[in-house]
């Protein structure tokens, strides 16, 4: 498939990668992981949204539901705790990977559960940035079947 469209939707503080606790999260901002995906995948149209506000990423999940044909979501906090959002995710009828930076499964309790993950075609995690990477292949690997 070329000409394929996948939108790439970060939830809260994820705007501040690069300063945010590099210990956990890498010295790398964003910009630099997108360009390293459209260098990587020139035949994909990447688009990038960043939001802290839970509505916002409602309103852009279903943007992308119309416009994309995959995304790729780290909902960030909201992972734990949206409703709104796996119900955004779940209406959709598109393929969702859900990328997270960490690994959520080494941290603390509460970011244990994924509410967003049980809608997704899958998730990456604990794999820093790269996780993006993957979610790109993956979301290929699915759309091109």
């Amino acid at each position: 498939m070329t000409g394929m469209k996948i939108a790439i939707i970060n939830g809260p503080n994820l705007n501040l990668l690069g300063k945010r606790e590099p210990a956990i999260y890498g010295s790398e901002g964003f910009d630099a992981v997108l360009t390293d995906l459209q260098t990587r995948f020139q035949r994909i149209e990447f688009s990038y949204s960043q939001s802290n506000v839970e509505g916002e990423l409602v309103n852009l999940i279903q943007a992308a539901g119309h416009d994309a044909d995959g995304i790729i979501i780290n909902p960030g906090g909201y992972t734990h705790t949206s409703v709104a959002i796996a119900d955004a995710i779940a209406a959709i009828g598109k393929p969702v990977i859900e990328v997270h930076i960490s690994n959520l499964l080494s941290r603390e309790e509460f970011r244990h559960t994924s509410l967003t993950g049980r809608y997704c075609r899958g998730s990456i995690m604990g794999l820093g940035s790269d996780g993006y990477r993957l979610a790109a292949e993956a979301l290929l690997a699915i759309l091109n079947k």
